[in-house]
């Protein structure tokens, strides 16, 4: 059995080979398609790059279509898809009470403390009201920098805790003197303090919101099973008055549904941590999970910043299970309000995941799925500019001498059209799960407003996709030179894009797109409207990105329900709570003055 008793480790070892097989067969299949259309006329410089780009790039595409098919039938067609792949869920069904200790942290580094503090304070109540509060302390762990912001944090804390009343003494705010080890360090410090008092942690972000009940099941699934050392939720994006948070989230949704579903039925006891949101059992967390330095200087080097997936993995090593809980429940994230702040976002995670290939020989004895799951989170970014570089070669293939009457157009659109259905197929398989679904599109507004969604997210994941790729591309370019990112707080508010900021963001990739399509037309014409989907959102970066920030346009979307989450048809306790805590403060908003101490 696996550690915790949860599953045979045989069932999982077959579960595995049969995905390997299966990606493997796609893989080949696509690369031998692939290889049937360059090679008539012989091989040209530009086919072997052609090849090399989609033999690097193809691998996350191919699993995102296993997993997202896998989990479509595990929803759909199974009678349990809970006990299939999370069979210690059913643990969560078990009233008992609440025997062991819990800190919920929320780290920050400059953020909004009116946000920050209201989101922890409806996560209390939401706690408190279940009657388990007393098995529960809170803890707000800043590594903030800025001294107004400081101040602010400091205030708010100092309010909080005086109307907390006989829970005052649970209530922790601690300002680190410096950012030493980024977020992770901040958590190791917070273990090295108080971990000793508290079975578990589930750390927050500033953006995060969970409900008292999930908290709960999440408890009561960690308590009954003392080998499980992580257990991640599915998070989901609130409901946001952003046109791009809420056309993003739309898709997100419903792509992450299945896909989660279906990876965690082969990733088992190896599944996920994002670092937020999630239950982790402390004494492992604190004696098991340090983080090496990784050799050489930043960008690369130093300090590991995507730290959440190495701690799943030696939190593995140590003989404890990382699960992930595959349904969406009261766990809430809020998501980038433009497409700047996006790709901003994306850039972080970018620099911190190619870290990982310092990481494979510093950690002697992880799992092999480890081991693989640290490599996938490479893949996922270096595929980004192999996907770009197609783009521009597909542009300049006439150019390479061969005889263009006997290219195989039939057979390269057939492939082109699988390869944007594998692209897309795990937001298509989460629409197709939602209309087979009873009542399914009825959560989503009915199926006039689910429909005009689902094209709409489509439409526009094309033109971001294409607006973040070359970005990302260019930005791990900058990293062999010495580029790194700012790790800071985040613009999570609606706000506009001036078109001055639009251009400075974006035009790399409108000058792009302008090049591909100048180059299609001129040698290939009939390619430019074969390449739209893929090169349009580069030309329509900048009004794009205007669009998606405008508040206008989001109050449209929202007034008229288009792309809309089920929380915005139904009664939210937990998602009204916050609008509440948050309209309290702004009628209140605690008094800016000089920090009380540096």
């Amino acid at each position: 059995m696996t550690p915790a008793g949860v599953q045979p480790a045989r069932l999982l070892a077959r579960r595995r080979a049969i995905a390997g097989v299966v990606n493997a067969a796609i893989y080949l299949g696509l690369l031998r398609w692939l290889a049937s259309i360059l090679s008539v006329g012989g091989w040209s410089v530009v086919d072997v790059l052609i090849f090399i780009c989609f033999a690097i790039a193809a691998p996350w595409s191919v699993l995102g279509l296993w997993n997202a098919v896998l989990g479509l039938a595990l929803l759909r067609f199974s009678r349990d898809p809970l006990a299939a792949v999370a069979p210690f869920a059913k643990a969560a069904d078990n009233a008992a009470p609440i025997a062991v200790s819990t800190a919920v942290l929320m780290t920050l580094r400059n953020e909004d403390p009116a946000r920050a503090f209201a989101r922890m304070r409806t996560v209390k109540a939401s706690i408190d009201a279940t009657g388990e509060g007393a098995n529960f302390s809170w803890y707000i762990l800043s590594d903030t920098d800025d001294d107004a912001v400081a101040a602010l944090e400091e205030r708010h804390f100092a309010r909080w805790k005086d109307s907390a009343g006989a829970d005052a003494a649970r209530l922790v705010y601690r300002r680190r003197a410096d950012n030493e080890g980024y977020k992770a360090g901040n958590l190791r410090d917070f273990c090295a303090r108080w971990g000793k008092d508290h079975e578990f942690m589930l750390p927050l972000d500033a953006d995060s919101l969970m409900d008292g009940a999930t908290i709960l099941r999440m408890v009561r699934i960690g308590q009954a099973f003392p080998k499980l050392g992580i257990l991640q939720s599915l998070v989901v994006g609130a409901p946001s008055t952003s046109a791009f948070a809420r056309i993003f989230q739309f898709g997100m949704r419903h792509g992450m549904r299945p896909y989660t579903m279906g990876s965690a039925w082969w990733a088992g006891d190896c599944g996920p941590f994002w670092g937020h949101n999630a239950l982790v059992r402390i004494a492992p967390f604190a004696g098991e999970c340090h983080l090496p330095m990784l050799p050489g200087n930043p960008p690369l080097g130093g300090p590991i910043l995507s730290h959440d997936q190495v701690e799943a993995v030696l939190m593995r090593r140590a003989g404890y299970e990382v699960r992930v809980l595959p349904e969406e429940c009261g766990s809430y994230e809020d998501n980038p309000p433009t497409l700047l702040e996006f790709t901003r976002r994306d850039l972080r995670w970018c620099q911190g995941n190619l870290q990982y290939v310092k990481l494979i020989g510093l950690l002697p004895g992880i799992r092999p799925m480890s081991a693989f799951q640290l490599v996938w989170a490479v893949m996922m970014f270096v595929g980004v500019p192999a996907w770009t570089s197609i783009i521009f070669l597909c542009a300049i293939k006439p150019l390479d001498g061969e005889n263009t009457a006997l290219f195989p157009a039939a057979s390269a659109a057939g492939l082109y059209g699988v390869f944007l259905l594998m692209y897309l197929a795990p937001k298509l398989a989460g629409f197709i799960d939602i209309a087979m679904s009873e009542g399914g599109a009825k959560r989503y507004g009915g199926a006039a407003r689910f429909t005009i969604g689902c094209v709409a997210e489509l439409f526009f994941s094309l033109l971001q996709g294409a607006s973040t790729t070359l970005r990302t591309g260019m930005f791990m370019i900058g990293l062999a030179f010495g580029r790194s990112v700012t790790w800071n707080g985040q613009a999570r508010d609606t706000h506009a894009l001036p078109l001055g900021v639009a251009v400075r963001g974006m035009w790399p990739q409108m000058l792009f797109g302008v090049v591909v399509l100048g180059l299609a037309a001129a040698l290939a014409p009939a390619l430019v409207w074969w390449s739209l989907p893929l090169t349009a959102g580069y030309v329509l970066a900048v009004p794009y990105a205007m669009w998606t920030a405008s508040p206008a346009a989001g109050a449209a979307l929202t007034r008229w329900k288009l792309c809309a989450l089920p929380e915005e048809f139904e009664h939210s306790p937990i998602l009204d709570a916050l609008g509440a805590a948050l309209a309290e403060t702004a009628a209140a908003p605690v008094a800016t003055e000089a920090p009380a101490h540096p």
